[in-house]
């Protein structure tokens, strides 16, 4: 069966090539506005499965992964800021507290219709910054279209203090160790694969 990632983040491609194993990429058409109500790991979750789900309808026979980050801040949902000036006003408004982003992972087989789906959450504490240091950071490293406007696989993590996840992959958008063990669930065992 094929492997495909049902997303065009270059982050969740970069991880999941460290696995070893060949994938396709598909990019899945799906709104990803927020429910009323939907706390967010509950969208984190519903996006990962509509992500998964969509590339089914075309892949019958495959093995299709879905993923989905939200970040929370107090009661608040924050996305992707897209710009400077949005980039730096979340930035500003983490410094010196913590956050959590709820990585959701979804694996379906759309030959068997099981799926399979976790939420990993990674609290991410970020160091007291001044107005300088984070200009500085974003203009060195152009964060736009990361969740939280910080990568942590990259200068972002001279931004943090602390964090705490169950797996390290998760806050770079595709928690590995559970999708290892989804695979392990399917049949494929991620270490003794070969290509036939």
């Amino acid at each position: 069966m094929k492997l495909i990632l049902a997303s065009t983040s270059r982050y969740r491609r970069e991880v999941l090539s460290r696995l070893h194993i060949p994938f396709e990429v598909l990019s899945p058409d799906v709104d990803e506005t927020p429910l009323p109500g939907e706390t967010p790991s509950a969208t984190a979750l519903r996006l990962s499965v509509l992500k998964a789900q969509a590339a089914a309808a075309t892949h019958p026979d495959a093995l299709i992964i879905g993923s989905d980050q939200v970040l929370m801040l107090d009661n608040e949902q924050l996305g992707k800021p897209g710009n400077f000036d949005n980039a730096f006003a979340q930035l500003k408004k983490m410094q010196g507290r913590a956050m959590v982003f709820h990585t959701a992972l979804t694996l379906l087989n759309s030959r068997s219709g099981h799926t399979q789906t976790r939420d990993v959450p990674t609290v991410v504490h970020i160091r007291p910054l001044t107005d300088a240091q984070i200009a500085a950071y974003l203009e060195k490293e152009t964060p736009y279209d990361c969740a939280g406007s910080a990568k942590s696989e990259s200068l972002g993590i001279a931004l943090m203090e602390r964090m705490d996840s169950p797996d390290p992959t998760a806050l770079i958008g595709l928690p590995l160790m559970a999708l290892t063990e989804m695979l392990m669930n399917e049949g494929i065992d991620v270490l003794t694969w070969h290509a036939v």
